[in-house]
């Protein structure tokens, strides 16, 4: 049976040990490896291996030894509880093999747990798994984690006291980074603020999550927002290494003063249009921003618009000026304008 992508969360935390067995597929490796973790320890707890209750095999070695499988279904270990057959990176090469599997099954029989890559809806695979009354077939995609994963992640960390703009920022996370990532933040959460009874705030958030190349591009677009020219030079030379394109530099660039421009116009003054920024923003850098928007003003955003768009096209067009020499020109003289 074909498992929803609604309904497919709830059931990898609480997987249904009577049923013969669950297909995961997906293009992203680490979030099938992810959900095909999450089923295996809430199916069989964290002490399976230890006690030989989980049998792993590779597809490889399904189709050299096609009888691995069915031994490891049937066979009997030493300790109680629940047992599971792992078969990674499956193939449609392996349907008749896991279809002779899944048809001698009984109850009492360990489960048949089969991770594969992306699978079209002609994949024997899949039509197997999903044309089975008794077994699952769920495909991951790239959505990122909902808000009832986020509450789940949090409560099996130790996180009950979560503020709204906490849960806001973390939705917003979760959009940015891989789920491997995200997952790992929120475990480092759960020791950062282990023996802390207050909310958590989206500062914890900020000073747990992974370090990347937005966060960089977000210094730089501050730095030249609050004209400190000093500092643009190291800053540049930095995102160069990990091999940021002026290109991108200057849409990041637009991004943000035409963020401060919206702030500052909105009726409601500053502090009411950076509320309505979509990702939304918190803690110190939403402070920063009200205060570059209200120290800039709609006038000079303006006019740093028209000189981003003048550079912009400078770089799309056939002229032969440097593109880093033409962005870092561009960033020093709006660092200027913002300090008159």
């Amino acid at each position: 049976m074909k498992l929803s992508p609604r309904d497919a969360p709830a059931y990898f935390r609480k997987p249904d040990p009577g049923r013969t067995g669950l297909l995961i597929f997906g293009e992203d490796t680490m979030r099938v490896a992810s959900r095909r973790q999450e089923v295996l320890l809430a199916l069989l707890g964290k002490e399976a291996e230890a006690e030989m209750r989980l049998t792993r095999m590779t597809g490889a070695d399904l189709r050299k030894d096609p009888a691995l499988l069915n031994d490891a279904i049937k066979a009997q270990g030493f300790f109680p509880g629940p047992r599971a057959a792992f078969v990674e990176d499956a193939t449609d090469g392996l349907a008749p093999v896991l279809a002779d599997a899944l048809t001698d099954w009984k109850p009492g029989d360990a489960v048949v747990i089969v991770t594969a890559g992306q699978l079209t809806a002609k994949s024997a695979l899949r039509k197997l798994f999903e044309g089975h009354p008794n077994v699952y077939a769920a495909g991951i995609y790239d959505d990122p984690p909902g808000r009832d994963e986020i509450e789940a992640a949090l409560k099996s960390a130790g996180l009950a006291q979560v503020g709204r703009d906490a849960m806001d920022a973390l939705l917003a996370l979760s959009r940015q980074i891989d789920p491997g990532d995200f997952r790992q933040t929120v475990e480092k959460l759960g020791l950062y603020k282990r023996g802390d009874a207050t909310d958590l705030t989206p500062e914890d958030i900020a000073a747990c999550a992974p370090q990347s190349t937005e966060a960089d591009l977000n210094d730089i677009l501050a730095i030249v927002a609050e004209g400190r020219t000093g500092e643009i030079g190291p800053m540049l030379i930095r995102l160069y290494a990990q091999g940021v394109e002026p290109v991108r530099l200057c849409i990041a660039a637009t991004q943000h003063f035409r963020a401060l421009h919206g702030a500052s116009c909105d009726p409601g003054g500053p502090g009411s249009g950076v509320a309505r920024l979509r990702p939304p923003v918190f803690g110190p850098r939403r402070d920063a921003i009200v205060r570059q928007a209200t120290t800039w003003g709609r006038d000079r955003l303006e006019s740093a618009l028209s000189l981003l768009t003048e550079t912009d096209l400078s770089l799309r067009s056939s002229a032969k000026a440097p593109p880093r020499a033409l962005v870092e020109r561009a960033l020093i003289r709006l660092a200027i304008m913002g300090r008159r």
